[in-house]
């Protein structure tokens, strides 16, 4: 009786935690809204009184041309085009060298991890050092280095150094072959594709065979070697590939891919330099793993090669996972920088509108968001991959 009594009397709502979090969270909230609608208001008032006008008309203004190239151009741009299209050609530059640069960097920097860990004392020496000397080194004195001291040496564009009689090197650019956007092209890449899924079907096979049976099956390596024969035949004679050539008339190299200097300089610098830090990531990660583990996994049979990829790498990429995605946030970023070699990302870009225009704080907004978005994919793209590695409790 005094139970149901006491349970039925009513919390003050002073008193009540859920009630007081809920105002909390309410007044925090409106105390942000306060200050955006202050300062908003406070730059409206300071641009009316610098007779100014806020806005972003003039970006999508036909009659407003940019008036400024741009070298490293992914999609066909004039200096008549508006500035939208300068913005948009900005926008992909970042964006190939992010997504170029993330892949690269993770690959390296797993290579220089393992070399890190390796028994080979010269291997592990050269990964130490490698690691020592990047990561204490600023990433832009780095990229002046390859800026001036490597890309800008090669040879000029009337003697430009031949490799493998396929790949020219010159202060202009690097030229390689590439495929031509043709019928034979795109079945050699389905071709490449159908590939790799059904290699990654038959490795998925091979590993639970492993797991199960402790033997890694000798028709599974058969056919995953078929398939990477397969493979390199398929790139190399199925693919229609472009060859750069020198026109000695015109003094200039034609067909193929050109990588900008500029561009080569920046994917160069925030490969070398991220994948220092993703190797001691890399390795820190596989120490977390117990040494039980090890143990554990060579008492079942399992060579090393096995009981790296199966055992202690899956486990250690849910210590990797959270401090990868810092990296790779720090490389979207640290791609900025590109400014100091010429480079025409997004913040290049509109630092030059900036200057036409007088629409600093515009086109700051628009670099602010840029970025923001850019790494607000990564975050949800790497926290999802880390909910997947992680143990999952029943």
């Amino acid at each position: 009786m005094l139970l149901t009594e006491m349970n039925e009397e009513k919390i003050p709502f002073w008193r009540d935690s859920r009630i007081i979090k809920v105002i909390i969270q309410i007044l925090i909230i409106s105390s942000i809204l306060l200050l955006i609608i202050v300062f908003g208001s406070n730059l409206v008032n300071n641009f009316r009184q610098l007779g100014l006008t806020f806005g972003f008309g003039f970006i999508f203004d036909p009659e407003l041309n940019s008036r400024f190239n741009i070298g490293d151009s992914p999609i066909p741009y004039q200096p008549t085009d508006p500035y939208y299209k300068a913005v948009l050609v900005g926008l992909l530059n970042s964006l190939r060298v992010m997504i170029s640069g993330i892949i690269l960097a993770f690959f390296l920097g797993v290579i220089i991890g393992l070399g890190r860990l390796s028994d080979n004392w010269l291997v592990q020496k050269i990964a130490t050092i490698y690691v020592e000397t990047i990561r204490n080194t600023p990433l832009l004195l780095q990229l002046f280095f390859w800026y001036f001291a490597v890309f800008l040496k090669f040879p000029k564009i009337d003697n430009p150094l031949i490799l493998f009689n396929s790949i020219f090197l010159s202060n202009q650019g690097v030229y390689f072959p590439f495929p031509l956007a043709n019928l034979q092209t795109f079945l050699a890449i389905l071709t490449l594709f159908l590939g790799v899924v059904i290699a990654f079907l038959i490795w998925r096979k091979q590993t639970k065979t492993i797991i199960q049976q402790g033997t890694t099956g000798r028709i599974y390596n058969i056919a995953l070697i078929m398939i990477i024969i397969v493979s390199i035949l398929t790139i190399f004679f199925g693919l229609d590939w472009q060859f750069p050539s020198y026109d000695s008339q015109i003094k200039r190299i034609e067909d193929g891919l050109n990588i900008s200097p500029e561009f080569a300089t920046l994917l160069t610098g925030l490969t070398i330099y991220t994948a220092g830090f993703i190797a001691e990531v890399v390795r820190s990660g596989i120490q977390a793993v117990s040494q039980g583990q090890w143990e554990a996994a060579k008492a079942l049979g399992l060579n090393s090669s096995l009981v790296m990829r199966l055992v202690i790498f899956p486990q250690a990429l849910r210590v990797m996972i959270p401090p990868l995605t810092s990296e790779f946030l720090n490389l979207a970023k640290n791609s900025s920088l590109a400014v100091a070699i010429g480079y025409n990302d997004i913040y290049a870009v509109s630092n030059t509108i900036s200057n036409q225009t007088g629409k600093s704080i515009e086109m700051l907004l628009i670099v602010m968001a840029t970025y923001l978005i850019f790494n607000l994919i990564i975050s949800t793209f790497m926290n999802s991959l880390n909910r997947l590695v992680q143990l999952k409790e029943k």
